[in-house]
This record gives C-alpha cells, structure tokens and sequence, in this order.
C-alpha cells in the first residue's frame, strides 16, 4: 500500500525518498547512527582543514590567489543559501513527519529552515575550492563531502532535494570565484612576486646636475 508523501513546495519523490532513508536509518547499527551523528558536523570541519593545508601549501606559489579565491567562494555561497532558507521558509522534514524516528538528538527549531542544507552547500564549495587547486587533493576531499550531505538526510535533519541544491549552489558559486576573483587587484595583490620592490628609507636614488 503506497504512502501518502504529498507535502507543499517539497516534491513527492523527495518526500519518498526522505521517508525510505530515515526508515532504514532507523535500523542501521548504532556505531554506524553515531558515526554518521557525528560526521554531519565533523564532515565540513574535516573539509575545512583539507583546504587550510591546500592554503599553506600554496603560500608561496601562483596558485596562492585561487585558493583564496576559493575561501571567498564559500562565503558568498554560504551567504546564498542562507538568504535562500530565510526567503523560502521550507519546513524541515522532521516537523512534517514527525511519526519517523530520527538518528539526529532532536530536530532543529522552526526558523531553522530546511532548504537549501548549509552544511551541503558548505562541503561542496569547499571541495570545489580545493579541487580547482589540487586536484589529488580534490579527490580525497569529494568522498567526504558527498558522504557529510547525505549524512544530512540520514539523520533526519534535511530532504534529499536540499542537499542537491545545497551542492550546486556551493559548486557553482566557488567555482565562479575561483575563476574571476584572482583578476580582481585586491586577490592578484597576494599572488607571490607580483609586489613591486620598493627602496628602503633613506636609499632614494639621487641623480641630475651637481650629484656626488
């Protein structure tokens, strides 16, 4: 017998898809439930450090701006999806079903909108960022952030449509920055090489008519 998962502005597959998650979810080991509890938060973190040490290893080489660049992309990108779950106010999945048990401790207040996942939108611009810089980095980085949005449904917090959307809006904002910001003159100012040498005080060059 088929499930009524018809809700507002939240499409029926999404609904579905959400229920089926947190049903098995439910029935995962509890080392699995508390580890994926966990990650939800500790994923971005993790993300977060992949680019700090992709930052300092690029200190002093050309690619230096495209990682700052990167850094900037995820602000705005978190700037976007924040002003967009305050515009849209879509109520999170476990106020609508409340009859499902959920992995997370509690479901988050209303006000704390559901679409788009931050923490999604998070770890897909910074594994953009880091991606466009390293590569093989990138690659290590992708797996944990698909892993830290999906942990977003499992626990019960999110629909799966707001973690898609959560990626593409963190991928495609990073991925503008990082592509048109290091032509701005504040990001190339940090590219290494590029400062002009200037003369130290009291060493102006002297010249013309009637030097020593």
């Amino acid at each position: 017998m088929a499930i009524e998962t018809r809700i507002e502005n939240v499409p029926d597959v999404a609904g579905g898809w959400y229920r089926a998650i947190v049903e098995w979810a439910a029935t995962t080991p509890e080392f699995v439930q508390g580890f994926m509890a966990h990650f939800t938060e500790l994923g971005v973190a993790l993300l977060a450090g992949m680019w700090a040490l992709t930052l300092w290893r690029a200190r002093r080489s050309p690619a230096l701006t495209r990682v700052l660049a990167g850094g900037v992309g995820v602000v705005l990108a978190y700037g976007l999806s924040e002003w967009s779950k305050t515009y849209l106010d879509a109520e999170r999945p476990c106020r609508t079903f409340p009859d499902l048990p959920i992995v997370a401790s509690e479901c988050p207040p209303t006000g704390d909108w559901s679409f788009p996942s931050n923490h999604s939108t998070v770890a897909a611009a910074l594994v953009v960022a880091i991606l466009l810089v390293s590569w093989r980095t990138g690659l290590l980085a992708l797996p944990v952030g698909l892993l830290a949005g999906f942990s977003r449904v499992f626990v019960g917090v999110h629909y799966p449509h707001d973690v898609v959307a959560g990626f593409l809006i963190g991928a495609v904002a990073t991925a503008i920055a990082v592509t048109l910001l290091p032509r701005l003159p504040l990001i190339r100012a940090f590219q290494p090489g590029t400062r002009e040498a200037r003369p130290a005080p009291g060493s102006a060059v002297r010249g013309g008519p009637g030097s020593r």
